[in-house]
């Protein structure tokens, strides 16, 4: 799967993805950091790359509902360190292929999924 990382996340994240086979891109990488999440938004629509963030900005489902864009997993963790967000995506790496156009919410106890 095509993935853009938010600048929001440990840069690690990208290899740890690219490891399990999807095509990693960062905001920080493509000089994107601290543009306005519509700037983001329309980047991640044009390349058609799912977006994994922290930003509650992108947790509105009547703005981005499920299948209206290739996906969004928004990491909602208690304590978002990096070694936590580190390990949370490393325990969902291998699904993340099976939500494209998804709205999906991962915490420390779970994985809620909006389908189109």
């Amino acid at each position: 799967m095509k993935i853009k990382l938010d600048e929001n996340l440990p840069s690690r994240l990208a290899g740890i993805l690219a490891a399990n086979g999807h095509d990693v891109h960062t905001v920080p990488e493509e000089n994107l950091s601290g543009r306005p999440d519509a700037d983001i938004w329309q980047v991640v629509n044009t390349e058609g790359r799912f977006l994994i963030t922290q930003d509650l900005d992108f947790s509105d489902t009547r703005q981005f509902a499920p299948g209206t864009h290739p996906g969004v997993l928004l990491l909602r963790l208690r304590e978002p360190g990096a070694g936590a967000l580190v390990a949370a995506v490393q325990a969902i790496a291998t699904e993340i292929g099976e939500w494209a156009g998804c709205f999906v919410v991962a915490t420390e106890n779970k994985v809620r999924i909006k389908r189109p």
